[in-house]
């Protein structure tokens, strides 16, 4: 990774080389082919590394998003991933991370005053058991549903479900 680092752009890594490693790692796990310690191990390395490449994402002057893992939800890469490359567009980053309970983003959101606020979840079932409390934090700020749940939830809200840096393209152009 960090050889990669210091030969291409950071959306082509994201977009050519993590996001495609961390599928087939999912499937492989899926198949049996490794195990949890293995899949485990492998998304800690990447987390640490990606989070290291995201020291100071909060700083700067352009629009900030929050970005937070729905309650439950502990895949947080793809959404660390968009954050890296939202930043690489000139927006500034809260990231609250995996698991996070909504009244925690609803709170952080009215204390710091987001641009606009992420959600992200691999199960829309765990979007479901917030919807009431997404609408609510809707009515203060723009609220987007991201991740492979949210394809499947009501049009209440727009979805960033396709690759990280193509939808942080699409974001920014959305927003700004």
């Amino acid at each position: 990774l960090d050889e990669l680092l210091s030969t291409a752009t950071l959306d082509s890594i994201l977009s050519d080389v993590l996001i495609p490693f961390l599928r087939e790692l999912g499937e492989q796990w899926e198949r049996g082919e490794i195990t949890v310690a293995q899949e485990h191990f492998a998304s800690s390395v990447l987390r640490g590394r990606l989070l290291g490449l995201a020291r100071g994402w909060d700083r700067g002057i352009g629009p900030r998003v929050l970005l937070s893992c729905a309650p439950g939800e502990r895949h947080d890469l793809g959404l660390i991933a968009f954050g890296l490359a939202l930043r690489a567009r000139g927006f500034r980053i809260l990231y609250l991370g995996a698991d996070t309970p909504i009244e925690s983003v609803a709170l952080t959101a009215r204390a710091a005053r987001p641009h606009a606020v992420v959600v992200s979840a691999v199960s829309a079932e765990l979007f479901k058991e917030i919807a009431g409390a997404l609408r609510e934090l809707a009515a203060e700020y723009p609220v987007y549903l991201g991740g492979a749940g949210a394809t499947t939830v009501g049009g209440e809200f727009p979805t960033l479900t396709g690759d990280p840096v193509g939808e942080a393209e699409r974001f920014a152009a959305l927003t700004q």
